[in-house]
């Protein structure tokens, strides 16, 4: 047993860096879920934003990151020391995070993170610890096929796993709990229902890893993902980021052993009500003339460092009951993190609210397949119906439900991301802040 200060930093061999580089070509070769997901972003332009779609790394599909939808992490992978968060113009704006008490005792959550790790073997807890600044921390992705590090749900016994799901619940708002156990579960369900994918297309299919040592002082965290699944949680004294966090389904509504499960209903619904409280005049800024593409996010896996304009209308230009509307849309999202911590969440984002902006890209109809993006310099959150990439298109004949980025986007397979942009992702701004206060 290592001492807490030094889980070694434990450089990538070279064959798990082809691995990374190459799994998105391995993923089209394999076919399943994970295939046609790899073309994504053919048809996104990014706004000058990153030359990562000229010069794919050999090995990745050369259409690859362009719209940055984001299946990485892979040509775009960022290293921890590289990072700088999303931001409009490369430059970080860095008056907006500081060291402070929230007065929200993270002495629960520290105690769950513990026992956890507590109820694994050696070897199980060194596979899963890294230093708190690791590069492990950006490798994450929301693809089935990809190579993931640490612990895997599916391996741990029963008592282990209600460890692992005990510190989700202290993580996570009841809601949150539920919404993760649900996209775990329709995981599963697409997997019986293409019949691939099956070890990745399970409930098991899920890894914990930890950066740092759980504490209520020092600063620590862990990471939780799998298919349309990531959730990084940073936690420094009674502070905690939950950013980026990535959820998604496909499908999104199925009955699953006698359950019936329907997810991103309020997501979709919170969209189209602040929409639909807008002015005409409004809602022209609001509404982009682009045509709706089969993925439209940006911020996704491996776009750490996105650059990303503004796009949009600012609340500023909200009335009151307008500016409500926005509250209520970002606090579902936000609402996913434990209740008291959610709030502190969102006193942050009031803070900016008049420099919140919010887009839309597609349809308005409450069956219509859209993308909404709330952003402002302490929150992005990314909403994406996607077009169909195993489920739903069986009766078309494409090739045994297989569809693609540019098959027609539906509300049963989306995407969605929150981030906490210039450098507030995995804590990043708050761990400088306390090292050059510490030292």
């Amino acid at each position: 047993m290592h001492g807490h200060g030094h889980h070694h930093h434990r450089p990538r061999t070279p064959g798990a860096e082809r691995t990374r580089r190459w799994f998105m070509n391995r993923s089209l070769l394999l076919g399943g879920a994970a295939a046609m997901a790899t073309m994504t972003g053919v048809s996104g332009c990014s706004d000058g934003a990153s030359g990562a779609s000229t010069a794919a790394p050999s090995g990745a599909p050369s259409a690859m990151p362009g719209g940055g939808g984001g299946m990485g992490p892979g040509a775009t992978e960022v290293r921890y020391a590289d990072f700088v968060g999303v931001t409009t113009d490369g430059k970080v704006r860095d008056d907006l995070y500081a060291i402070h008490s929230t007065g929200v005792s993270t002495a629960a959550l520290v105690k769950a993170a513990q026992s956890f790790l507590d109820g694994l073997s050696s070897t199980e807890k060194r596979s899963a610890q890294y230093d708190v600044q690791d590069d492990e921390w950006l490798a994450w992705s929301n693809v089935d096929g990809y190579a993931r590090k640490g612990v895997r749900m599916g391996d741990l016994t029963d008592t282990q796993r209600e460890l692992g799901f005990a510190l989700l619940g202290a993580a996570l708002s009841a809601d949150g709990l539920t919404r993760s156990r649900n996209i775990m579960k329709l995981n599963a369900y697409l997997g019986e229902y293409n019949g691939g994918g099956r070890e990745t297309l399970t409930e098991g299919h899920y890894y914990f890893t930890f950066m740092g040592t759980p504490s209520t002082t020092k600063p620590w965290g862990f990471q939780y993902e799998g298919h349309h699944l990531a959730i990084n949680y940073f936690v420094l004294g009674d502070q905690v980021v939950m950013t980026p966090t990535f959820m998604g389904s496909e499908p999104t509504s199925a009955t699953y052993q006698g359950e019936k499960i329907t997810l991103f209903g309020e997501e979709t619904t919170a969209g189209l009500t602040l929409l639909r409280s807008l002015t005409d005049a409004q809602r022209a800024k609001v509404i982009s003339s682009e045509q709706k593409a089969g993925d439209n996010l940006r911020a996704g896996a491996g776009q750490d460092n996105l650059r990303l304009a503004y796009q949009g209308l600012a609340a500023a230009d909200f009335t009151d009951a307008q500016r409500d509307r926005l509250l209520d849309l970002v606090r579902v999202y936000v609402g996913t993190m434990a209740d008291a911590h959610a709030e502190v969440r969102m006193r942050e984002v009031e803070e900016h609210l008049d420099s919140t902006y919010f887009h839309w890209i597609g349809g308005t109809k409450d069956s219509s397949a859209f993308y909404y993006r709330v952003h402002s310099p302490v929150v992005l959150i990314e909403y994406d119906a996607q077009s169909p990439l195993a489920y739903g298109n069986k009766s078309s004949g494409e090739g045994g439900g297989m569809g693609g980025p540019g098959g027609t986007p539906t509300q049963q397979h989306i995407h969605t991301i929150v981030r906490t942009p210039n450098a507030g992702d995995y804590g990043v701004d708050l761990l400088r802040l306390h090292l050059e206060n510490d030292h």
